[in-house]
């Protein structure tokens, strides 16, 4: 195996789990959409925006590493903090 072939391996590897981090944070934000009821539950606010803030650590490695390419990484997180922005709005409205 190549040194590229070995570092496009690492990149998507590393993109993967990206990916799959971001997926279960994705899926927290759709459990709290889906119960809107529970407006105010300052551990759940508390849980994503520790797990946003993991995640954007984990990103910022990446790029800086040079796994991933910054607008990847930043698209990525981009994506997640506009869905939680959308999850916050809709709990400002309920309650």
């Amino acid at each position: 195996m190549s040194s590229s072939d070995f570092m496009e391996q690492l990149n998507h590897k590393a993109l993967s789990l990206l990916q799959g981090d971001a997926d279960k944070i994705e899926k927290l934000i759709e459990v709290q959409m889906e119960n809107l009821a529970t407006r105010k539950c300052p551990l759940y606010e508390e849980v994503l925006d520790t797990q946003m803030y993991g995640f954007s650590r984990e990103v910022d490695f990446a790029v800086r590493t040079g796994l991933v390419e910054e607008a990847v990484g930043k698209e990525i997180l981009s994506k997640l903090e506009r869905n939680l922005a959308v999850l916050y709005e809709a709990l400002n409205v309920k309650g």
